[in-house]
């Protein structure tokens, strides 16, 4: 009996063709399922990054207004206001949105218009509240870019 095992054992060499060509099959589907998903979640956290930086303007802003009472529009990165403010660098460190603007409403409530690179995307609002970024209501609109191909 002894002797029939190890005649057994010696006579294994390793994989079948069949075998390592399954599990290489399984692993082309696996893979086929995951990088389109892995690339989707890369693409949602490059826009809510964009909407997060909506927020931080709009907060800036909120800081920009609190000393500048007077004021009623404000821009991200040109000096579009009376006096040349901005919000960056003084209030706003640094940002991914291409272009934004917020503007003080008679009621002191704050709205954002604002544009911004996402990936393959670009994301955009008109008058959007903290409130509107925050859930992704309608105002905000998410479309491709027109970038050249290289």
């Amino acid at each position: 009996m002894k002797e029939f095992l190890q005649k057994k054992i010696k006579n294994e060499k390793g994989l079948t063709l069949v075998e390592l060509l399954a599990v290489i099959v399984i692993l082309g589907i696996i893979a086929a399922i995951a990088v389109p998903s892995i690339g989707n979640i890369i693409q949602n956290s490059r826009e809510k990054a964009v909407l997060a930086d909506a927020t931080n303007a709009i907060e800036a802003a909120n800081l920009f207004f609190a000393e500048h009472p007077d004021k009623t529009t404000v821009s991200l990165k040109t000096a579009s206001t009376e006096g040349g403010y901005k919000l960056e660098p003084e209030y706003l460190q640094e940002s991914s949105l291409t272009s934004a603007t917020v503007n003080k409403k008679d009621d002191n409530s704050l709205t954002i218009t604002f544009s911004g690179e996402a990936g393959k995307k670009t994301v955009s609002a008109t008058d959007a509240t903290k409130k509107d970024l925050s859930e992704k209501t309608d105002v905000i609109k998410i479309g491709t870019t027109s970038k050249p191909s290289k």
